[in-house]
């Protein structure tokens, strides 16, 4: 059973986010000791009210949640008013709703259920499930990818009953919005079998504790924005999960894909990644299609994930073509440098030169065998669908 501080919590989001959405405005939550325990702004989350700065003209609606007194204040749009009336009406009818699904049997399952559906593409038309999404409380506004967590060993180990499994997914969820701290960052759910899916906002501003470093490859498009980024979160999770949990767990990441239905794209993006990693290594990491060498272009069925994987490996030589020929030039000389360095017309230390400037840029080494395997596979895969 879920605790009274969960459920407080849980609530108190959910009235932030749908009053800020039916006002057009930015909404804060006060809980009894002054803090602020949901907002529409997440940077507030957290802090103490008084070290707010908040307009003169914020409305305040008191509300009863259980035995504490909470308040909203409600942030004006600039230049604009909100009738009191008005704002109070909104946070009723959102307190009313937040209170009526959190008291339906099996909430939480109704949750698991939404997100298990959406992520295998059983989904309804946008709008339905935007609604839908609302009612339960979650945000499906900002681009997420899907981070995806087996814990089938800490789940469904030996003598596992129904109540049980329940009760510890329950602690890894909690573990998991705990460590991203912000209320309305991470949408997590158990979705049967063992996994726990993470769906988490991927866009630069939610990624802010794991930005992009110097030397991470520039994306060659939207899906593969923000994934070193995603990484450095992904493992960062894994190890404060593993450390929650005292077991292995494994970790496979998704890219993020456009729509709502990209979403169950990029669920198998990471089941695939997960699957393939694991059966690779047995060790208990995180796992990405760009990380698994030539067991991704060898496992993979997809061709349009393929020839995405081969552009994103090459992309750094994209406006590099005198790298290019001197890669195509290396494989036509079966590796042999010496034979490579005579058919460029190049002294030997010059194709050293540019072997190692290709080896910087896209962190793939053409004179190790799996690295030369995983570039030559991404120049054909790629010619062939030139």
């Amino acid at each position: 059973m879920a605790s009274t501080d969960s459920r407080s919590e849980r609530v108190t989001q959910l009235v932030s986010q749908r009053t800020a959405e039916l006002l057009s405005a930015a909404t804060v939550v006060v809980g009894p000791e002054g803090r602020v325990v949901a907002s529409s702004r997440a940077e507030w989350y957290g802090q103490s009210v008084a070290s707010l700065t908040l307009p003169g003209d914020a409305l305040r609606v008191p509300f009863q949640l259980g035995r504490h007194e909470n308040q909203v204040l409600i942030l004006p749009p600039e230049g604009g008013t909100l009738s009191p009336q008005l704002a109070r009406g909104v946070v009723e009818l959102v307190l009313g709703q937040a209170l009526m699904v959190d008291r339906l049997p099996h909430g939480q399952e109704l949750k698991n259920t939404f997100i298990h559906d959406l992520l295998r593409g059983l989904v309804l038309d946008e709008e339905t499930l935007l609604r839908q999404a609302r009612i339960l409380g979650m945000d499906l506004g900002p681009p997420r990818a899907v981070i995806l967590i087996d814990a089938s060993a800490y789940l469904l180990g030996p003598g596992h009953d129904p109540e049980r499994v329940q009760q510890r997914a329950q602690l890894v969820v909690g573990s998991v919005v705990n460590f991203f701290h912000l209320p309305n960052d991470t949408i997590c759910a158990y979705i049967g079998g063992g996994e726990v899916a993470v769906l988490k906002a991927s866009d630069t501003k939610n990624l802010g504790r794991w930005a992009e470093e110097p030397g991470d490859a520039a994306p060659v498009g939207p899906s593969w924005a923000n994934l070193a980024a995603l990484k450095r979160a992904g493992n960062a999770l894994l190890d404060r999960l593993q450390a929650d949990l005292g077991t292995p767990l494994g970790m496979g990441i998704g890219r993020y894909h456009r729509g709502l239905d990209g979403l169950a794209r990029s669920y198998q993006d990471a089941r695939t990644a997960l699957s393939l990693g694991t059966r690779l290594s047995r060790e208990n990491r995180s796992h990405t299609l760009d990380a698994l060498g030539v067991a991704a272009f060898v496992g993979l069925d997809d061709e349009p994930t393929k020839l995405s994987l081969a552009g994103h490996l090459l992309s750094p030589l994209d406006e590099e073509p005198e790298l290019l020929e001197t890669l195509e030039a290396f494989f036509t000389s079966d590796c042999h440098p010496i034979a490579a360095a005579r058919q460029l017309g190049l002294h030997r230390n010059t194709l050293n030169y540019r072997l190692d400037k290709i080896t910087s840029m896209t962190g793939l080494n053409p004179r190790t065998f799996d690295h030369a395997v995983q570039i030559r596979l991404a120049l054909l895969i790629r010619r062939l669908h030139s």
